[in-house]
This record gives structure tokens, C-alpha cells and sequence, in this order.
């Protein structure tokens, strides 16, 4: 259905908010500052699974990991832009993730290992050239000698930084036959000859000053050749490093966008399982959990965020089986008429939100009964002084929507008024007036009893027509075969009432709306169309009956019909209040009129005294009408609304939404005591 007929409430978005038992305070202070959450009673947090986390953790490490690997290939510092929200994967299970990330990975793997194997060759080479590159300048022997383990004797090539060598020089000089030595950017190289017995000591001498052992390669080629060797190596190398880092440039710049999504993904998911983690540690966590409407979602979370360091919010849509509370959104001409409909009952998070059909409905009946310009400025008047005085609560939101209804309805009476020209009745006649009527033809119909009543009748088939449509539609949406079938019989029916009026009664409907609205005569082949019709949808309103209530429903068809019947001439209650109000005040004017010449007395004293007579009977006659207007108006207008039309496709039965808002403006009662 439209949103200008029936509206839908605002969707709402399930939200759990998990933080430490240190934070609940300001979490709760930032919920009601927000004022959007309706909280409800939180099930059981249960148990976190510290070692499941902690492992969830490393794999999210690992695949940061991966991650950042990849982005290391990309030459160009560029900003990149994922193609999807973070929210759209983030929602979906986290194995799915890792998996598409391990997968997306390994295209890389091969390469990368290959690519780690080359570096760590190249580092090892290049330290073994810049440090034996120093002997070379004082002998060249074989590369075995200089990592020699014999019956006698032992040699090796150690590194340590020079301080330390001078301070373990004096105690490694009586253990060693032989040291050369060579310094270069703070490190000294000493390759060292002595006894076998003496090298576990030696060694654990280097160890202590934070000195290491060089690793040698075996083999007969002397230091000269072998770093000749080592630069021819490190030249292959490092060709065949740059043809591998430009084929990984290649794949992670065709993998860019998805490698920056998965990083958001990851980054957001270490955060949530460093909360709870957190939550882990501490005796217990404190839990909020509710209903937020989704346009607020964002800025709640954002608030959160800023004002609380650890916080977990989870966030999903509502299960099938879950009831949300219901928040309507009607614009702000229609919300005063949500003060009708939550008379009748909340409606329910997944039904229709029938407030603009009432709106337009009560405040075209309640202008209808009243169609009086001064009875409608007195009934603004009196919302605007008065009502809150009788009510109370005249600053609360629900009594400024109550007073809101009342000046749209009454405006939609102060129309009728102009039109019809009823001034406090005809109080116009007082001053010479035969009529002020702006438009004659909606005068003659609202103050004829027969065309107001006939126009009445055809307002509550419109009326019913729209209800019984919404029943149908909700019904085929429900697949419930019974309630179309119902419907449509009604509706049928609807469509032969013209017939049935006609046939029963002498009323020609169509007939008396053509000469008064000034429309096309209504041909009689309409009426032959309307008689089949009642017959089909009666046929129809039988089997949907059956179909819906089984056997019972084979007599309770009847009452359907009947029914039908009366809601629709229930709606003649316009007329004969819209009448009444009229004539009422008519004669109260006439009244005053005949009293005011019954006044004994001649001259001035007589036609004073009339005048005031006239005045205190006009005064208390029209504030006598009006309110019995308004209340008639106002009790029929919500009848009509609830009994005639919403009760035919309207359940209610919703949870009225109810944040947890701060009010910064509190207003309360203050007074002398009792």
C-alpha cells in the first residue's frame, strides 16, 4: 500500500552492547544520552570460551599477516577504496573470510616463499663478503681452515662489536695461539686458533660480550675466489629477486580492492575479540541489549565508540519469530493522528500503519459534524487555552498532538463552514443576512437531510471499500484463501448495493449524486451489473466463510452480509449529528430572537433589555452546542474510525517504542502542599 493510505513503522535493528563491569556506567549515561535504544531484558551472557578466542586471535594475526605481505608489493602509495562495506563481509561467519583470504593468498604463497629464500641468501652473502672481505687483506687461506675442528686444534671466525672485544681481549688471549683481527663500522672480525679443549670456553666468552660465531661455508676455495664467487651470486640474485617482486607487484594490484576490504574485515574483528577477551579476564561484563531504529544505528554506534574505550555492539535484523517494538513515521501533518490510532491499539512491527486513511477519515467526519465557522474557532480556542487546563499535561508530547488533532479537524470544519456559509447556525440573520454560503451546491447537500444522508451512505461504502481492499490485500500477502475469498465477496457486494438501495428501500444513489454534483446521469445498465454482483459476492462471502470458519461459518455468512449492511448506514451518524448541529444552533438563535421581543416595556429599556436576553441565550445556547458538538463529533469521528474500519484488516498488538532517552528539559509540578 502507498504511504499517503497505510504507512509501515521504521525498521528496526537488534543491538547488543557488551562492555567491562569498569565501563557500564558511561555506557549506559552514553545510551541515555542517545536516547534511541529500547532496551529489553538482556538474556544470559554465557560463558566466553577464553582459549577460543585466543586462537581466533592468532589466526586473525596470521592473516593480518598475510595481508600486509601482500600490501608490501605495492610500489605506489595510492588510496584505495574497497568495492563493498566492510559490514557486507563482516557479517557473514568468519571462517568464510579466512578462507577467501587464505584462498586469495595463495596465489601469492609460491612466490613470496621463493621470495623470502632469495633475501635471506642475499643477507647471509653479503655479511659473509664485508667480513671476510677484511682477511683477505691479511692472508688468503681455504674456506675449511677457517672453521677447523681437529684432534688438537680448532679455528674459527667470530663478530662482536669492539668494545666488547677489548673487554674479553685480556681473558681470551690465554686460550687462543693465534688472533687476527679486524675492525669495521664498530664490529671486530677475529678469526682465532686454539686448542680443541679450549672451545666450548672461547666460545661461551663470544656469547657472553653478545658475540657470534661466523658460519662458514665448507670447501677447498681459498677467501679471493670465494668472494669472487659470492658477487657473481649476489648480481643472479638479486635479477632474479626484481623478476619476482614485479610478478607480485602485478597480482596484488589486481587484488588491491579485495586485499583493502579484507584488512578493514580483520582490523574490525581483532578489535571485537580484544573486548572480549578483555570481558575474559574481568569477574563479569555488563550487557545492554534492545531495539534501535535503523536511521539511528550509525550515530549510536559512533557515540559509543568515542565516549567508551571497550565496547562490543552487536547488531543483526530482527529474527521472523521476534516482535520489535514499533516506531511510527508519518509526516508531521499526520502525527497528531497517531494519537487515534494508538487509541485503538499499537500497531505491530510487520503491519500496516493505518494512521494517514485515519487521519484524512476523522478529521473529514469530525468537520462534517461540525461544518460551523464559529464553533470551529471556538473549538481552537478552546484546544489552545482551555484543553490543557481540563487534561493536564499541556506540555507533554502527547497532549500537543491531541491539540494539534483538534486544530486540523476544526480547520477542516472552519472549510465546511465558509462553504455552507453556517455562521453559528444562521446567526447571520441577526444583522440582515438571507445567506452567506460561498458555495450553494455543498450547502444544499450538508443542509438537506436527504442528500446529507445519502452522501453520508456513499462516504461509508468509500470508506469500507478501502477497508475491506486492505483486508484483501493482507490476506492474499497471508495466503489465507478463506479471507480473500471473504473479501472479494464483500467487495462484490459493496458494488451491488446500489442495487440492493434501490430495490429495498427507493434510494437511487447515483442518481440524487448526479443532480446534486453536477456529474453524468448514472446509466441503468449499471444497476443490472450491480444486482450480479450482490449475487456473486454473496455466493463468495458463503465459501470464504466456510473456507475461513469452518462449519460454523456455513450460517455465519449471514451476519456478513447483515453487517455489511449496517456498517454502511452506520455511517448516516454524519448527517444526523452534522444536522443536529445546524438546527441546534438555528434555534437557539430563534429562541433568542422570540425571547428578546417578549420583553415587557417600551422604548430603549425594552430593546436593551431584549439585547441582553437575546446576548445570555445566544452565549449559553452556541457554548452548549459547540461542546456538544465536539464531544459528538469527536466520540462518533473515533467510532467510525475504530468499530466501521479498522476493525476489519487493523490487529494492533504491537510493543509501543520507548527509548532510553535523557530529557534535557524536564518539566515537573510545583506547588504549595496540600
Amino acid at each position: 500500500m502507498a504511504a499517503v493510505v497505510l504507512n509501515s513503522p521504521e525498521p528496526m535493528t537488534k543491538v547488543r552492547v557488551i562492555t567491562l563491569k569498569d565501563y557500564s556506567e558511561p555506557t549506559l549515561k552514553a545510551l541515555h544520552k542517545v536516547g534511541v535504544l529500547h532496551a529489553e531484558v538482556a538474556e544470559e551472557l554465557k560463558p566466553l570460551d577464553k582459549i577460543a578466542i585466543e586462537s581466533q586471535q592468532r589466526e586473525v594475526g596470521e592473516l593480518l599477516t598475510f595481508i600486509h605481505n601482500m600490501l608490501g608489493y605495492i610500489g605506489k602509495k595510492e588510496e584505495v577504496s574497497p568495492e563493498e562495506d566492510v559490514e557486507v563481509i563482516y557479517t557473514r561467519p568468519f571462517g568464510e573470510v579466512g578462507k577467501e583470504i587464505r584462498s586469495v593468498y595463495a596465489s601469492f604463497a609460491e612466490l613470496y616463499e621463493e621470495t623470502v629464500k632469495i633475501d635471506k641468501e642475499i643477507k647471509e652473502l653479503t655479511e659473509k663478503g664485508k667480513y671476510l672481505g677484511l682477511l683477505t687483506q691479511q692472508f688468503d687461506v681455504r674456506l675449511r681452515d677457517l672453521a677447523f675442528s681437529g684432534e688438537y686444534l680448532f679455528s674459527r671466525v667470530f663478530i662482536l662489536s669492539s668494545e666488547a672485544y677489548k673487554a674479553a681481549h685480556d681473558e681470551l688471549k690465554n686460550y687462543l695461539f693465534e688472533g687476527t683481527v679486524a675492525t669495521v663500522e664498530g664490529e671486530t672480525v677475529l678469526y682465532a686458533i686454539g686448542k680443541m679443549q679450549n672451545l666450548e670456553t672461547v666460545e661461551s666468552v663470544i656469547t657472553g660480550s653478545g658475540g657470534r660465531t661466523l658460519l662458514i661455508p665448507d670447501g677447498d676455495l681459498t677467501l679471493g675466489k670465494f668472494l669472487k664467487t659470492t658477487e657473481d651470486r649476489l648480481l643472479r640474485l638479486e635479477e632474479k629477486r626484481s623478476k619476482l617482486y614485479e610478478e607480485l607487484q602485478t597480482k596484488a594490484q589486481q587484488e588491491v580492492k579485495n586485499i583493502a576490504l579484507f584488512r578493514g574485515v580483520l582490523i574490525a574483528e581483532r578489535q571485537r575479540l580484544s573486548v572480549l577477551a578483555k570481558a575474559c579476564e574481568a569477574k563479569y561484563v555488563a550487557l545492554v541489549e534492545g531495539w534501535i531504529p535503523e536511521s539511528y544505528i550509525e550515530s549510536a554506534i559512533t557515540e559509543l565508540k568515542e565516549n567508551i574505550d571497550y565496547v562490543f555492539i552487536d547488531t543483526r535484523k530482527p529474527e521472523p519469530s521476534e516482535e520489535p517494538p514499533t516506531k511510527l513515521r508519518n509526516p508531521a501533518a499526520l502525527k497528531p493522528f497517531q494519537v487515534v490510532v494508538n487509541l485503538f491499539g499499537i500497531p505491530r512491527y510487520r503491519e500496516w500503519d493505518p494512521t494517514p486513511i485515519v487521519a484524512y477519515s476523522f478529521a473529514t467526519f469530525f468537520g462534517l459534524m461540525i461544518a460551523d465557522v464559529g464553533y470551529a474557532i471556538g473549538l481552537m480556542l478552546f484546544a489552545r487555552f482551555l484543553l490543557g487546563r481540563l487534561l493536564g499535561g499541556a506540555g507533554s508530547e502527547p497532549f500537543k498532538l491531541l491539540q494539534r488533532l483538534v486544530y486540523i479537524s476544526s480547520g477542516v470544519a472552519l472549510a465546511l463552514g465558509l462553504l455552507t456559509g453556517s455562521y453559528l447556525g444562521n446567526i447571520y440573520t441577526f444583522f440582515g443576512f438571507e445567506n452567506m454560503a460561498l458555495v450553494a451546491g455543498v450547502q444544499q447537500m450538508l443542509q438537506s437531510p436527504l442528500t446529507f444522508v445519502i452522501l453520508a451512505i456513499f462516504i461509508g461504502w468509500v470508506h469500507l471499500s478501502i477497508a475491506h481492499i486492505s483486508a484483501l490485500v493482507k490476506g492474499i500477502k497471508e495466503r489465507n484463501t478463506g479471507v480473500v475469498l471473504n473479501r472479494a465477496g464483500i467487495l462484490l457486494l459493496q458494488f451491488g448495493a446500489f442495487w440492493i438501495l434501490r430495490v429495498l428501500m427507493q434510494i437511487d444513489i447515483p442518481v440524487v449524486l448526479s443532480a446534486i454534483m453536477n456529474v453524468p446521469y448514472v446509466s441503468p445498465q449499471v444497476y443490472d451489473m450491480a444486482m450480479y454482483g450482490a449475487i456473486g459476492g454473496a455466493a463468495l462471502i458463503a465459501i470464504g466463510s466456510v473456507k475461513e470458519r469452518g462449519g460454523i461459518g456455513a450460517m455465519l455468512w449471514l451476519f456478513d452480509i447483515t453487517g455489511l449492511l449496517g456498517d454502511v448506514m452506520s455511517y448516516s451518524r454524519l448527517a444526523g449529528v452534522g444536522l443536529a448541529t445546524f438546527y441546534l444552533g438555528a434555534a437557539f438563535n430563534m429562541l433568542a430572537q422570540v425571547l428578546s421581543g417578549m420583553i415587557p416595556g417600551v422604548g430603549i429599556a425594552a430593546v436593551v433589555g431584549g439585547a441582553i436576553v437575546a446576548v445570555i441565550i445566544i452565549i449559553i445556547g452556541h457554548m452548549v452546542n459547540m461542546l456538544l458538538s465536539f464531544l459528538t463529533g469527536f466520540v462518533h469521528s473515533l467510532r467510525l474510525c475504530f468499530v466501521e474500519f479498522l476493525i476489519k484488516f487493523f490487529e494492533a498488538g504491537g510493543v509501543r517504542y520507548s527509548p532510553f532517552r535523557l530529557i534535557r528539559r524536564p518539566s515537573m509540578v510545583v506547588g504549595a502542599r496540600p
